[in-house]
């Protein structure tokens, strides 16, 4: 399942910015105190710039190759796709490729941002082998692997592959499923992966996602707006008390706004912003945009240190 960031459809830096800690069975000690407080811890993280290319309309995978390629010069800190089968605007048989083939890819050619997809689909692989995959990547790229993951949503992706669409219910189901058994794998595997993946969870669903947030994720991608954030926040903090995590230690990851509305995100808590960008072109105007922004708001390093 991808997560069309900056589109009409419905709608990270090494690791070491969004560690936190094991999660997989709850996280460390609970951070209790005001929200005012829990925002601040929040906003102490520097704001990172991810791009997610969309791997469709490119009629030649040399296309993205060399947006890979100008995304990592330009500064961006992430590098992500999504996984679907086929276009989600334009044609909707046009040129598509595949994802996880394509992190393999973005591994070999990238020295510094993180890579990962925008989110990969529950459903369409087997958990334990897509674990093996995650790991693979991960040590290709020497530790830079996001794991991103949700529920699923594009009807035909499941229809022309042949697996079982459902109803959201039981895909949400099948997540839960997916993210028991590809922790266990990971902790299984030989040889390790270099570091803990980080996991990022995209969704919004306020009973069953965010519980799964608060159980697994090192980030959370949603789609909320400023005062539908503010709430989702609370209950977040509400399920990582139930399950003993600290939910300080989660990232919040949102598509980019523009300038003048990501600082009010920033200041709610986000820090990862994600332009999205589709083929032939990918064009990076956007991305620069947002990257100039970053580096305003971020803080000058300390005694030259990053």
């Amino acid at each position: 399942m991808g997560v069309p960031v900056g589109r009409q459809v419905r709608h990270a830096s090494r690791g070491d910015s969004i560690r936190g800690g094991g999660r997989a069975t709850g996280g460390p000690n609970v951070v209790y105190g005001s929200r005012s407080r829990n925002r601040g811890a929040l906003m102490s993280r520097p704001v990172r710039i991810g791009v997610q290319l969309q791997p469709q309309h490119a009629p030649k995978y040399g296309l993205i190759r060399d947006a890979v390629l100008r995304a990592e010069d330009a500064g961006v800190d992430v590098i992500f796709n999504w996984d679907h089968f086929f276009p989600l605007s334009g044609d909707p048989d046009g040129a598509h490729f595949e994802c996880w083939t394509m992190l393999a890819a973005f591994a070999e050619q990238t020295e510094r941002v993180e890579i990962g997809a925008l989110v990969t689909g529950g459903g369409y692989r087997n958990p334990d082998l897509l674990a093996d995959m995650a790991r693979t990547v991960d040590h290709i790229s020497d530790g830079r692997l996001i794991l991103g993951i949700g529920a699923g949503w594009f009807e035909k992706d499941y229809l022309e592959y042949g697996y079982d669409f459902g109803t959201a219910g039981s895909r949400l189901a099948l997540l839960k499923e997916y993210l028991v058994r590809l922790t266990a794998r990971l902790g299984k595997l030989n040889p390790q992966p270099t570091r803990e993946i980080p996991i990022l969870i995209g969704g919004g669903g306020e009973k069953k996602t965010l519980r799964l947030v608060a159980e697994y994720a090192q980030i959370w991608h949603t789609f909320a707006d400023l005062q539908v954030l503010d709430r989702k926040n609370r209950i977040l903090a509400e399920h990582c008390a139930q399950v003993g995590a600290d939910q300080t230690k989660i990232e919040r990851s949102v598509q980019w706004p523009g300038a003048d509305r990501a600082l009010k995100l920033h200041e709610a808590g986000v820090s990862l912003f994600t332009v999205g960008v589709s083929g032939p072109d990918y064009d990076l105007a956007e991305v620069r945009e947002a990257i100039r922004w970053r580096d305003e708001v971020n803080p000058e390093p300390v005694n030259g240190l990053a």
